[in-house]
């Protein structure tokens, strides 16, 4: 029996946007880049990938801002016009996959984050754990981190 059941509900911090996850996560991290930094108003931000088509939201009550990406081309980052909150970035050159900003999830017990990324970044009194995936910047690929997290959460979505 799966102990997190799909779908998986997320909103802004007033609540005007909703989603809803229908399929599992793809991999979840933590970002120590400066950008995640400055974004999160913390020390890192945590990410986590998941199938464009799983996720049901409402695109167009969104406002959209785009910034050069650390690593190179565009990243669109979604958020509420009303409270600001920041929900969704989309890379334009990867749009099946998107970056749903955690912390907006109604269920957050299941936030163990399996890798860190852009450590070269991370702040000197931060410690990052012991077993998980390191990248001093972006990773080249993110299979392993995928792979790491298929592993960890084997039957841990369902509907």
């Amino acid at each position: 029996m799966a102990r997190y059941r799909l779908p998986l509900a997320g909103a802004c911090q007033c609540g005007a946007v909703a989603y809803r996850l229908h399929g599992a996560p793809l991999t979840l991290y933590c970002c120590h880049c400066s950008e995640c930094q400055h974004q999160s108003s913390s020390a890192f931000g945590m990410s986590s990938l998941v199938r464009h088509d799983d996720l049901e939201v409402d695109w167009s009550a969104l406002q959209v801002w785009s910034r050069p990406a650390t690593g190179g081309g565009r990243l669109d980052c979604h958020f509420c016009p009303g409270c600001g909150g920041r929900l969704f970035h989309v890379s334009a050159g990867e749009p099946q996959t998107v970056s749903i900003k955690v912390g907006s999830f109604d269920d957050r017990t299941w936030l163990q984050p399996i890798g860190h990324i852009w450590t070269a970044s991370a702040q000197p009194w931060f410690t990052i754990p012991d077993g998980v995936l390191l990248d001093s910047g972006d990773p080249e690929e993110l299979a392993p981190y995928m792979d790491r997290w298929r592993e960890k959460t084997q039957g841990w979505f369902g509907a």
